[in-house]
């Protein structure tokens, strides 16, 4: 199923301390009173006695003013008043240093080489501790030959179980058991602002990296290429994070504050800073079912070019509908593909599927991560807008061709 989004957004994928100076303290100086006999006894007695009551009064004023300080910061906690910001701040680095505890150790590096030279260096996580890894798709798609390095510095050498056809997706397997696992949330509920910690290898070189951020945007597209430039591809329903994301930072985990991988880190704005982009973490769950049982990765398929509807689309073409998937290829070609699922179910050029078993599509819900949860095979009631008619049409999910962008 190629998806071809109404706006496209470019992307890759990617000294000593300061000390202040020494205040200068003014030299003590010590005058040594000459001695004229004891005439002085008597003053200094009563000197005396006059610091120590003196002293007495003092204390009991400065017990009062630190009582009375404690009931004010007692008072203003109660109130809510001066001290919640601290507290936040306090939770929030510890959310992010317990997800650190629990999802570093199964942060892998991914070195590849291509031969004649070539080779590079992505990241992954553990989702299995019998040596199953989700990486990207990028980081081994071409390789001749994998090798993981572990969080505790262990070596092996890995093999490339099966790549994802629809997303930038790949599962990478060691012979190893008993590995630290990450474990594993949702990304269905999630809201911009709440936060995201990425963790992995960035460059290559600086394991287990964290960087934290929030989540910026939902449902994103862009069109993603390599480094060079020289290769790229459509990328659908992604998260996007401030959560700074380099190069070798690709196929490490997104993660929430509950230490759950809600995504897999896989590209970053070339243009701009702070603009990342992650693959939603349930898009990936159908592909590590599949390799955990050991079945080939394979995905449901449509058989469809479309375009989201907007609102500003729906005013632009008169549509009766402002959501949902226009069918209809911008190069003029069918939108419908032949032979494929959705022309034995009888979709046509202009009709809008505006639900995928009654859950609404939508800027939220776009129609490709409502499909990709199905396996091939399984069949979907299609809610259709055709002109000023709604019809209801079943359709049987095909298996998406690897050729097939």
């Amino acid at each position: 199923m190629t998806h071809q989004p109404d706006e496209q957004t470019p992307g890759w994928r990617p000294g000593s301390a300061y000390l202040p100076p020494t205040l200068s303290q003014p030299a003590l100086t010590t005058r040594t009173a000459e001695r004229r006999g004891g005439w002085w006894v008597p003053f200094v007695v009563i000197a005396l006695v006059i610091g120590m009551i003196s002293g007495a009064l003092s204390a009991v004023a400065v017990s009062n003013l630190l009582d009375h300080d404690a009931a004010a910061t007692t008072t203003s906690a109660a109130t809510g008043a001066g001290t919640t910001v601290s507290n936040v701040h306090l939770d929030e680095s510890s959310a992010v240093i317990t997800a650190v505890q629990k999802v570093s150790p199964a942060v892998v590096t991914i070195q590849v080489s291509s031969g004649l030279g070539g080779g590079g260096t992505g990241s992954g996580f553990i989702f299995d501790s019998n040596g199953w890894i989700l990486t990207n798709r990028h980081v081994v798609e071409g390789a001749r030959q994998v090798q993981v390095v572990l969080a505790d510095t262990r070596t092996f050498d890995a093999t490339v179980y099966g790549i994802d056809t629809l997303t930038d997706l790949a599962i990478v397997k060691v012979d190893a058991t008993g590995l630290p696992t990450a474990p594993i949330g949702s990304s269905a509920g999630l809201e911009q602002g709440q936060l995201a910690i990425a963790i992995g290898n960035p460059l290559g070189t600086f394991q287990n990296t964290v960087t934290t951020g929030v989540v910026s945007g939902l449902g994103r597209q862009i069109t993603a290429g390599d480094v060079s430039q020289t290769s790229s591809e459509q990328l659908n329903n992604l998260i996007q994070t401030d959560a700074a994301i380099n190069p070798g930072n690709s196929g490490g985990p997104l993660v929430n504050s509950a230490a759950e991988v809600i995504g897999i880190n896989t590209a970053v704005n070339q243009s701009a800073q702070g603009i990342g982009f992650a693959i939603p973490i349930d898009a990936a769950k159908a592909i590590m079912a599949e390799a955990l049982a050991g079945k080939p990765l394979a995905r449901p398929w449509i058989g469809v070019y479309y375009q989201p509807v907007t609102k500003g689309l729906a005013q632009e073409r008169n549509l009766s509908v402002d959501h949902g998937a226009l069918i209809g290829s911008s190069n003029g070609s069918n939108g419908v593909v032949s032979g494929t699922p959705a022309a034995k179910a009888g979709l046509k050029d202009g009709d809008i599927i505006t639900a995928v078993n009654g859950q609404t599509v939508d800027e939220s819900h776009d129609l490709s991560s409502l499909i990709v949860t199905h396996d091939p095979g399984d069949t979907v009631s299609l809610t259709v807008q055709r002109g000023s008619r709604t019809l209801t049409l079943d359709l049987t999910l095909g298996t998406l061709p690897s050729q097939n962008g």
